[in-house]
């Protein structure tokens, strides 16, 4: 009886999908397209307009319409696509006018009279005119149209109107026939749209946006009145010349957005009869499932099992697709032939999840690290999902970027860009040459800023909880790149401490959060001033200096510190190499940043102002004798280090 209701609830509910397409090649096979106006298949790749006639307009659109949010939930998709074309003027002066690539309510036809500078989307009519409902679009113009365009030929970001909302300079010269790569990405999170562009040979997507906006692509704000656009949309690309003309062709697409949302396939009407017309076979179907029942009755357990299995990889699935625009979904196969079914010779490095190996892209040409989450790892499942989510939405020079991801067959892999100098504990700890002063406070600046971008500089704040040596990258410049974000968490900056129970490197964690489990932005601070401390020495955070004290290497260095000495804590192996104005900042910042109580610890933007010399260098001890005789008179005055406190620190917050 249950299959037979399930059957039925198959027949008339909706059908769910996603859209993902590539068309390398186009041609009068290809089904996924529609051309309209001039546009044709001509050698693989879409001629939008001759050169022969003025006033033309061509478009390539794609077959299918495309979920954009959902009804029920209201929740918006993320997608991204990828489109080649280039622009050949013939030696026309002046020339024009621009291709685009564009969102519109199903059914959208371009208007008459929409040549030109319009691009195929509106005419003198319908220009800010929501009538025929609202179009997102990002254009390539190429000539300026004084009444509504910059006075420049650029990219722009258009919102229902051919005035863009934002827009960036287009270099002129490079409209001869070379190749343009364009990336344009929404994050729903954010409600971001990014776009990316390049006349690079062979080119990656890095995720440096050119061009960005916020938009609810839900309200598209058009003459102050708020519209919305459908859940359901037509995506397209569109090109138009006018009295003056280019030749327009497109030579590459694809299109992949995150979002699962249901497709009414019938009307109510149709149920209705489909409902009558499966009522008396019912019965039939009811019985032989009772029947079915029994003879598997003692099978149940093992299909719940396989079931709720199946459901829980499904589940991770649509995070990982929903929180990842920008990195690619790789195959295992894809992934075991880029590191040789992942033998030993290629392994990296190995944690306490799983092991990382380097791999080769031969599709991307590209060497990349791929990290594998050991079978059976809850946790480094848990891990391996927040990363994806977290990750994949940042965007910085400082932070490893996440190229890819993958689960299949039960396997949980992510493809990170290839760091050629390892980690930065292999350079301080391991039997690798000594790092030079001047990289090693490069090193500490950058993982500074990536610290800054990450607590203040994204929509949301995200602490880290893990910043050691041993996650933190060297490219092949040496520049610092922070990365492992598997137990990061994003907080609204507003907020102070929040619990999300005990996680991270003992040596590196801040005492408070040992203590209570609440991670905030002071914690990751106290780790950022422990790293600092060992890129100025050398040594180990848990390092015992004194064997009989047992004093580890921060309060070593405190003590050196108050003694007048601490340059006696700088590596030896640099043989006094090194500059003592930066070698004192940055110790002092260290032990400003390791402070036992996180109300006296500088913002990370407090620490780079002194690293980078714009602010004074806090004499930690400036009122230790005052203190001292503070505390004899009365231990409990005083909660954090005897010998630190908040008024001593010159800088502001």
């Amino acid at each position: 009886m249950a299959f037979s209701c399930f059957y039925f609830l198959m027949l008339v509910l909706p059908i769910s999908k996603s859209v993902y397409f590539q068309v390398p090649r186009f041609d009068s096979t290809t089904n996924d397209m529609v051309y309209i106006g001039d546009a044709a298949p001509s050698f693989g790749s879409v001629n939008f307009n001759s050169i022969v006639y003025c006033c033309r307009v061509g478009q390539a659109l794609y077959k299918q319409r495309v979920p954009l949010w959902d009804s029920n939930s209201g929740q918006l998709s993320d997608f991204i696509t990828h489109f080649s074309f280039a622009i050949d003027i013939e030696d026309f002066i002046p020339y024009g006018h621009g291709i685009a690539f564009f969102l519109a309510p199903v059914g959208f036809t371009s208007p008459l009279n929409s040549a030109a500078g319009f691009l195929g989307l509106f005419n003198s009519t319908t220009s800010d005119d929501p009538s025929q409902g609202p179009i997102v679009s990002v254009e390539f113009d190429s000539f300026s149209n004084q009444e509504w365009d910059p006075p420049f030929e650029h990219v722009g970001i258009n919102r229902n109107s051919l005035s863009s909302v934002s827009y960036a300079s287009w270099n002129a010269s490079l409209h001869n026939k070379q190749t343009a790569n364009c990336w344009v990405s929404y994050n729903s999170t954010t409600n971001n749209l990014s776009v990316f562009w390049t006349y690079e040979k062979n080119p990656n997507y890095q995720g440096n946006s050119n061009l960005s906006y916020r938009i609810n692509l839900k309200e598209v704000l058009v003459s102050r009145v708020y519209y919305v656009l459908p859940s359901w949309v037509t995506i397209g690309i569109t090109a138009s010349t006018g009295q003056f003309m280019e030749k327009h062709t497109l030579q590459y697409w694809d299109f992949n957005s995150s979002l699962d949302i249901t497709e009414e396939s019938k009307t109510i009407s149709q149920k209705v009869k489909l409902t009558v017309g499966i009522t008396v076979p019912l019965g039939v179907i009811s019985t032989v499932c009772i029947l079915a029942y029994t003879i598997r009755s003692r099978f149940r357990k093992r299909q719940r099992e396989e079931a709720a299995e199946t459901i829980n990889l499904t589940s991770i699935n649509e995070d990982l697709e929903q929180g990842a625009a920008g990195p690619k979904r790789f195959s295992y196969r894809d992934l075991a032939l880029a590191t040789n079914n992942f033998t030993d010779d290629l392994k990296l490095g190995e944690g306490g999840f799983g092991c990382v190996y380097r791999g080769f892209l031969t599709r991307e040409r590209r060497l990349v690290a791929v990290k594998k989450i050991s079978k059976g790892s809850k946790q480094g499942k848990k891990e391996y999902i927040t990363e994806v989510k977290i990750i994949s939405s940042l965007r910085h020079r400082n932070l490893v970027q996440l190229i890819g991801w993958c689960h299949d067959e039960n396997q949980f892999l992510l493809v990170y860009e290839f760091m050629p100098n390892g980690s930065l504990d292999s350079h301080l700890f391991g039997n690798m040459p000594p790092l030079a002063w001047g990289l090693r406070y490069k090193i500490s600046l950058g993982l500074a800023s990536a610290l800054l971008y990450l607590h203040e500089e994204w929509e949301q704040c995200v602490i880290h909880r893990d910043i050691k040596s041993s996650n933190v990258m060297l490219d092949s410049g040496f520049n610092a790149k922070l990365g492992d974000f598997g137990l990061a968490r994003f907080m609204d900056h507003e907020l102070g401490p929040q619990t999300t129970g005990l996680a991270g490197t003992l040596g590196y964690m801040a005492p408070e959060y040992v203590r209570t489990g609440k991670a905030s932005k002071e914690s990751d601070v106290y780790s950022f001033g422990v790293v600092a401390i060992e890129i100025c020495c050398g040594r180990k955070a848990r390092d015992c200096i004194d064997d009989d004290s047992e004093m580890a290497l921060v309060d070593w260095v405190r003590c050196l510190s108050k003694k007048g000495e601490i340059l006696l804590a700088v590596d030896e192996e640099l043989n006094q190499d090194y500059d003592e104005e930066q070698a004192k900042r940055l110790m002092m910042v260290g032990l400003w940043c390791a402070h036992a109580d996180r109300r006296s610890r500088p913002s990370i933007r407090q620490a780079i102002q002194v690293l980078n010399f714009e602010a004074d260098v806090p004499d930690l001890f400036m009122n230790e004798h005052v203190i001292e005789h503070h505390a004899s008179n009365n231990q409990s005055s005083s909660s954090g280090d005897p010998y630190l406190t908040s008024s001593s620190i010159n800088l502001g917050r």
